[in-house]
């Protein structure tokens, strides 16, 4: 039988994520590790566990593309795409247009809006401040010396949050420490940096049509959409796994140059 393959690898500057699909674009393998320093060598990582989960040899003629922060350190991509096209190429695997994006990511954010036929109309990054990113979330979370993971459950627990008026990273890590030495609850706080985070995103651009949620700050921290429903009236829907969306549409993209190889 014909049996194609095709990945996609996203190299951000925070993760490094690695997908394989088959002929009709189903997920067959994906990792995700953080970047480090070595992003070629992230890359290669990354590709071996995802050629292993998804039972693959590494002999096998896959074609690969490339996206994100990175892509030009990829060196078994055949090609390479920006970030923007392949989540928006994600999305659509998943749900019409039209749509806005929204993708929180490690150092920032994105919004991109597409139409009715798919076709991106307009998008929008954020300022160049980790304010509303996964940065942002990690900074704090080591102020308030807390496991990462943790954020999420403590945020939605919360009963109430504290005001962060600060647009900073820096001045929000001290307005947290006055917050604590005035004897805030830590679920308050927490749940008032994640609306921190909603109000990052508010600025930057109106919502039209449904609003889709990506990224790793998303697929972790799933409250943020809840905060987010409280602003507006949009449908927000989000994709299995909105970490991937970046190297699925790499994959996608890859998929319609991939080569019929005979099983």
């Amino acid at each position: 039988m014909t049996l194609r393959l095709a990945g996609g690898i996203d190299v951000g500057s925070c993760t490094t994520k690695s997908v394989i699909v088959d002929d009709g674009g189903n997920i067959l393998g994906s990792h995700v590790l953080y970047s480090g320093t070595d992003f070629e060598g992230a890359s290669d990582i990354a590709w071996r566990e995802t050629l292993s989960l998804a039972g693959v040899s590494s002999t096998d003629s896959i074609c690969v593309f490339s996206t994100g922060y990175g892509r030009n350190s990829v060196s078994f991509a055949t090609n390479s795409l920006t970030e923007i096209s392949c989540h928006a190429r994600g999305c659509l695997h998943y749900f019409s247009g039209p749509m806005t994006i929204v993708d929180i990511g490690g150092q920032d954010n994105k919004i991109i809006k597409l139409d009715q036929k798919g076709l991106r109309v307009s998008f929008k990054m954020n300022r160049k401040c980790a304010a509303g990113t996964g940065a942002f979330l990690e900074e704090m979370a080591l102020r308030l010396r807390l496991p990462l993971e943790k954020l999420n459950d403590l945020a939605k627990q919360a009963d109430g949050e504290v005001t962060l008026g600060s647009y900073c990273t820096v001045f929000s890590g001290t307005e947290v420490l006055e917050k604590i030495k005035s004897g805030a609850a830590l679920d308050h706080i927490v749940r008032g940096l994640f609306h921190s985070v909603v109000k990052r995103i508010l600025e930057m651009d109106t919502f039209t049509d449904t609003v889709v949620m990506t990224g790793g700050v998303i697929e972790h921290n799933p409250f943020l959409i809840d905060l987010l429903k409280t602003h507006i009236q949009n449908d927000i829907v989000t994709p299995p796994h909105p970490q991937i969306m970046g190297a699925l549409g790499a994959a996608l993209y890859a998929l319609q140059e991939a080569p019929h190889n005979m099983d």
